[in-house]
């Protein structure tokens, strides 16, 4: 059995006001060579919110309830929390790991899906901030989580919170971040997407209709990338007489700036254009269902600490 002595909860990291949205889109974008004028047309959706991502709150939140379904179920273990590209940064984390004596940890990444972007990246993320530390524990990433029960849950409630909130005849419309053909492991992210979708339909509104789309696109326009983004898709169901959608941000496990600003402003502006009624469902965020998830893969992995004790379901 793998022992941790820690748990280190992962993300994205996003701006916290006004003076961090360029220094935070520099470091996305940090040898992409994109110009500047582009990163500043990207922060103007930041500025919308006042230059504040809710990421890092929902960050802070998520610790909280994982720290809470831990103490309830007696496992002993401290919950760190490190960014790949915003403080708390990742290498600083692992370095104040490394000062408190941990030796082995685990990687609860706020990104549920398999695919380079989704996977791959954060482990190597977690490689290099571990050679920027002397001494750095060890860090093993938990498993990919998008088929399991406390993360498809929340959104079969969202889902049906949507709904409600429409009449007649209602198109679910699950949304993911696009991704570049080219990239590795694109194809993997994609059949994870369509499962989960399918799976959170089902459950959901058993008969409703749904499609699978993706949003949030950027690069090239030259460079094919998963398709259809979302607005297209609402001109294309508006053409087929559709006349509310309920958008489920499947591909999210929080409100990322995506979510508020390609699904929230974006797409129902351009549904109210197109005459059509949109409601879009919450993301896990800090549920409690889907906090006890770190908890029920350390499980499955054989991994939790010998000082546990309590319930375990």
């Amino acid at each position: 059995m793998t022992s941790f002595d820690a748990l280190l909860l992962l993300s994205f990291g996003g701006p916290e006001g006004p003076d961090d949205v360029l220094p935070f889109l520099e470091n996305v974008t940090r040898g992409r060579n994109i110009p500047r004028a582009r990163l500043e047309k990207v922060g103007e959706h930041y500025h919308l919110f006042g230059g504040v991502s809710p990421i890092n709150q929902q960050c802070r939140e998520l610790k909280a309830a994982i720290e809470a379904d831990f103490a309830a179920h007696g496992v002993d273990l401290p919950v760190y929390w490190g960014n790949r590209n915003w403080t708390p940064y990742l290498a600083d984390t692992v370095r104040q790991m490394t000062a408190d004596g941990v030796r082995r940890a685990a990687a609860f990444v706020t990104s549920a899906y398999s695919g380079y972007s989704t996977n791959d990246q954060y482990l190597n993320d977690i490689a290099r901030a571990r050679e920027e530390v002397p001494g750095a524990p060890e860090i093993d990433k938990l498993p990919v989580y998008c088929g399991r029960p406390g993360f498809i849950e929340p959104f079969v409630d969202a889902a049906r919170d949507a709904l409600s909130r429409l009449q007649g005849d209602v198109r679910l419309v699950f949304t993911a971040h696009s991704v570049p053909l080219s990239q590795p492991n694109y194809e993997l992210y994609v059949a994870e997407l369509e499962q989960t979708a399918r799976t959170v339909a089902e459950k959901a509104a058993p008969g409703t209709p749904w499609d699978l789309v993706y949003q949030s696109r950027s690069g090239s326009p030259d460079q094919p990338w998963l398709e259809p983004q979302i607005t297209d898709h609402l001109e294309k169901l508006r053409g087929e007489g559709v006349r509310a959608v309920a958008a489920v941000p499947v591909g999210f496990v929080s409100d990322h700036m995506e979510v508020k600003y390609d699904l929230d402003v974006e797409a129902a502006g351009r549904a109210a254009e197109l005459g059509i009624a949109f409601a879009r469902a919450a993301t896990p965020g800090a549920a409690p269902r889907f906090a006890a998830l770190p908890r029920e893969l350390l499980a499955e992995v054989g991994a939790l600490p010998a000082r546990t004790t309590g319930e375990t379901g």
